[in-house]
């Protein structure tokens, strides 16, 4: 498929979408919107990826959305949800389709990180910052409300009291402040930034993927679960990944005193 607002490659089991208009520090239209959903679904389609790796081209991750776009619904690709979902599901909705990737998602920031790319990187399951990175709920300084699942989010990540501050402040934080409230969990240069990025993704590629993306399920569904809920649905799917030949991979090598080779099935 083609995209004319961002990058698309896979390499290493790895896909790495990158938003590619360092011209407006790739703010986002609705079509780009749209191009990011067809990305996600033909990375969770392709059995070859076992990880997503997020970046922005250029200075900086994203600056929000595009409000000088000339574009129109017919200049757009046509989104990846068939039928009557295709006309009616909310564009506002990508972040939700980035968070609930069945894949591991990692968003590697450089420079400024606000509003809408706020969210995107907030609905990655890691985020990897630049010594450049700066992010901002900026919605409170334009008088709307925040959206792209913002106000979901940051709480999660950050706490009510945190993400209260920064709804209400729209105030802009660097990467190291980000990394002390939890919001980001690695800061490096910023030459370092894919290297890193891609090391971990490439890392979590080679591990056994059924299991993984199992686990990240476990994670995003606990949130709203008791503990006995939860501990019964982990063995119910532990069950279920003892039967994998990664499992069985798994057992071999420790036997062997070996590094495992796990094949995602």
């Amino acid at each position: 498929m083609h995209f004319r607002d961002i990058l698309y490659s896979v390499r290493d089991r790895v896909a790495r979408i990158t938003l590619n208009k360092p011209e407006k520090l790739n703010a986002l239209s609705w079509g780009s919107w749209a191009e990011i959903e067809n990305a996600v679904a033909m990375a969770e389609a392709d059995d070859a990826v076992r990880a997503v790796v997020f970046t922005g081209a250029g200075r900086g991750f994203c600056a929000g959305t595009d409000l000088t776009t000339a574009t129109t619904e017919a200049d757009w690709p046509a989104r990846p949800f068939p039928g009557r979902a295709g006309l009616l599901r909310s564009r506002f909705l990508a972040t939700a389709q980035v968070y609930h990737c069945r894949k591991p998602t990692i968003a590697a920031v450089n420079g400024p990180c606000v509003g809408a790319g706020f969210s995107l990187a907030m609905a990655c399951d890691i985020r990897i910052a630049a010594e450049s990175a700066r992010f901002s709920a900026i919605f409170v300084k334009r008088a709307i409300v925040a959206d792209t699942g913002s106000t979901w989010l940051l709480p999660r990540l950050v706490g009510q009291e945190w993400a209260y501050r920064l709804l209400y402040t729209g105030e802009m934080i660097d990467a190291r402040q980000a990394e002390r409230i939890g919001l980001v969990s690695q800061v490096v240069p910023d030459e370092e930034l894919l290297e890193v990025a891609g090391a971990l993704a490439c890392s979590i590629a080679r591990g056994p993927s059924v299991a993984i993306e199992l686990m990240k399920r476990l994670v995003q569904e606990g949130a709203s679960r008791g503990l006995d809920e939860q501990i019964e649905l982990e063995q119910f799917l532990q069950q279920i990944t003892h039967a994998t030949e990664d499992a069985e991979e798994g057992r071999r090598s420790f036997l062997e005193k070996r590094e495992p080779i796990f094949k995602g099935r």
